[in-house]
């Protein structure tokens, strides 16, 4: 938190500036105000009052403006570092790698960018006014003291206990205010897993269960809720009950100084004045002490994420990626998304520059980790993978990312235009060159057809188009990117049989004279390959056309009449893939 401060410094001194003068002018008031009263009321003399209570004025000015200008300073220094820390937060979720969020959970992610950066924009906020607050108390203090040493003890002598009192309570707030953000994190997690998973969850008619899973995680917030509530009970109206205490000790003791003409009755109306004074800087103290409970608790799961470092970065003196076909080699690679889940082991393999190769295989073969380690999604744990003869893991990892372009089976659309999405990878692209893409990837007929256009603002995750359609959207968003290789991993697993010629027909025009890595389990989309290459355990085990594979090796055989029953390549059961994700990692 300290660090996201520090950049703003120049708001908190202003801020701390007008706290001095709003506290100078706060603690000067009730003096003039006993002043006039001893000068001007007590003596009768009409000039001296009126002297007193024009100068009361000027300084009541004082306290308006630097109250202004310190409140000013206070939410733009709390609004600041909220927007710092939040983009701060989701630049660095977006520089994280694949396999931290494999583990993470969205709706957690989403907590720590909302929930938990608001709670430390409050404590940001309480910051500065409670520094002023403290100060008008300190103030006080020297005030009484310097007056009457007699009036400042009964002022002052319910502190103690309320120091006492404010010690237990934010000892038993904080471990109360850690566990409402991780059961707010939680909510947030079943709110979004719904909402996402919409489709899934009217599918099966299981409204009501996650219904039910809402309702228990927002029973497990209220519940903490009302325990914090309960805490804030038990200690803040003590912030009222000790100052109206100290007022009762000070008519007491001040009346008999008075009556004894010790003191002026104006020396009384300003110590009752002070001590109702020390009534919002206790509250200020309360409201401090809650919220600190929770700000802490959601400052280190905002450091958490923050403080993971990402694994896939670029190495010292890591070079550009030369020129090239786009020739791709698998040399010895060895890789498991965890330590002892080897998914390739010993892989060679080489894709020549413009080379097209469907890369075949049964379930947890390992076809689609070959796709993720060329961009370098992860790396490799022996051996290497290499672009155009360089070592991906020396190479530039912008360049190597911009050199690889990917269809995904599930393809993901942002809700933006179409056009936008196909400029995804360039934004300033012409829009000459976004229509010529959507023409390769036989887009641009369907999109000239639709309501807006190029124009047509597409729903959340391009749900508002059929499957056939978004695959064609994300081929034309890979082809404006002009990657030298692209992977189309199983890029049409997700589109009918009936319209899947029409996709294939596009990826024909979009392969051309560009090396091409097909992961696929459909005949008709592995024919579009030059050459296949069957993946088993892991390692290559046989190669060749399609046909010849299918007219000589059983195990090819046996993995395309698996797919076409929907009991092996890309089309497992459901429990098996749940199983390897709860493992750890994603489907290999």
């Amino acid at each position: 938190m300290r660090a996201a401060v520090v950049p703003h410094r120049g708001w908190v001194v202003l801020g701390i500036v007008a706290g001095l003068a709003w506290t100078a002018a706060r603690v000067a008031i009730p003096a003039l105000t006993g002043l006039a009263i001893d000068e001007g009321i007590e003596t009768g003399d009409y000039e001296a009052a009126l002297r007193w209570t024009a100068v009361i004025v000027v300084v009541g000015l004082v306290q308006a403006a630097s109250t202004g200008i310190r409140r000013y300073a206070a939410f733009r220094l709390a609004l600041r570092v909220e927007t710092d820390l939040r983009m701060r937060l989701v630049a660095h979720l977006q520089h994280l790698h694949f396999s931290f969020h494999d583990r993470a959970q969205t709706g957690q992610l989403m907590a720590r960018a909302n929930t938990d950066i608001q709670q430390i924009h409050m404590v940001v906020l309480l910051i500065p006014l409670t520094i002023a607050s403290t100060l008008t108390m300190l103030a006080v203090v020297a005030v009484l003291v310097a007056r009457s040493p007699g009036l400042a003890f009964f002022a002052l002598a319910a502190l103690p206990f309320l120091n006492i009192a404010a010690t237990r309570f934010t000892r038993r707030m904080h471990p109360v205010g850690l566990a409402l953000q991780e059961e707010l994190a939680q909510l947030s997690g079943v709110v979004e897993e719904s909402v996402s998973g919409i489709r899934v969850v009217k599918g099966f008619g299981a409204e009501h269960l996650q219904e039910r899973n809402l309702a228990e995680e927002a029973d497990d917030v209220y519940e903490l809720s009302m325990r914090q509530a309960r805490l804030r009970a038990g200690f803040l109206p003590l912030i009222d009950l000790l100052p109206t205490l100290a007022l009762v000790g000070i008519l007491w003791y001040g009346g008999h100084q008075v009556l004894d003409g010790s003191l002026t009755t104006g020396d009384i109306v300003a110590a009752n004045f002070y001590v109702l004074m020390l009534i919002w800087p206790l509250r200020m103290l309360g409201m401090l002490l809650g919220q600190l409970s929770r700000a802490a608790a959601s400052a280190g799961r905002v450091h958490e994420v923050l403080a993971t470092d990402p694994e896939i970065t670029d190495r010292p003196h890591a070079r550009r990626l030369p020129d090239g076909p786009g020739e791709v080699r698998f040399e010895h690679v060895t890789f498991g998304y965890g330590a002892d889940r080897p998914v390739l082991d010993g892989l060679d393999l080489v894709v020549r520059g413009g080379e097209a190769v469907a890369i075949v295989g049964a379930t947890a073969s390992g076809k689609s980790t070959v796709a993720r380690l060329i961009p370098r999604f992860y790396d490799v744990d022996a051996g290497a993978v290499r672009i155009d003869g360089a070592d991906v893991r020396d190479v530039r990892l912008l360049d190597v990312r911009r050199a690889v372009g990917i269809v995904f089976e599930d393809t993901f659309l942002f809700s933006d235009t179409v056009r936008n999405n196909i400029a995804f990878a360039d934004p300033d692209a012409p829009f000459d060159r976004v229509v010529d893409a959507a023409r390769l990837a036989g887009a641009h007929e369907f999109v000239a057809e639709l309501p807006d256009g190029y124009d047509t603002v597409v729903g959340e995750h391009g749900y508002s188009l059929s499957g056939g359609q978004r695959q064609r959207i994300a081929i034309a968003r890979a082809v404006l990117a002009d990657p030298r290789i692209l992977i189309l991993d199983d890029a049409t697993s997700s589109v009918d049989p009936t319209k899947e010629h029409e996709i294939r027909s596009a990826l024909r025009e979009v392969m051309r004279s560009r090396t091409t890595i097909i992961i696929a389990h459909r005949p008709a989309t592995i024919a579009l390959a030059d050459r296949v290459v069957l993946l088993d355990e892991g390692r290559v085990v046989a190669e060749g056309t399609h046909d010849d594979l299918l007219a000589t090796n059983e195990r090819y055989r046996e993995v395309l009449a698996r797919a076409e029953t929907g009991t092996g390549t890309g089309a497992e059961p459901f429990a098996d893939a749940e199983a390897r994700r709860a493992a750890g990692g994603p489907d290999a």
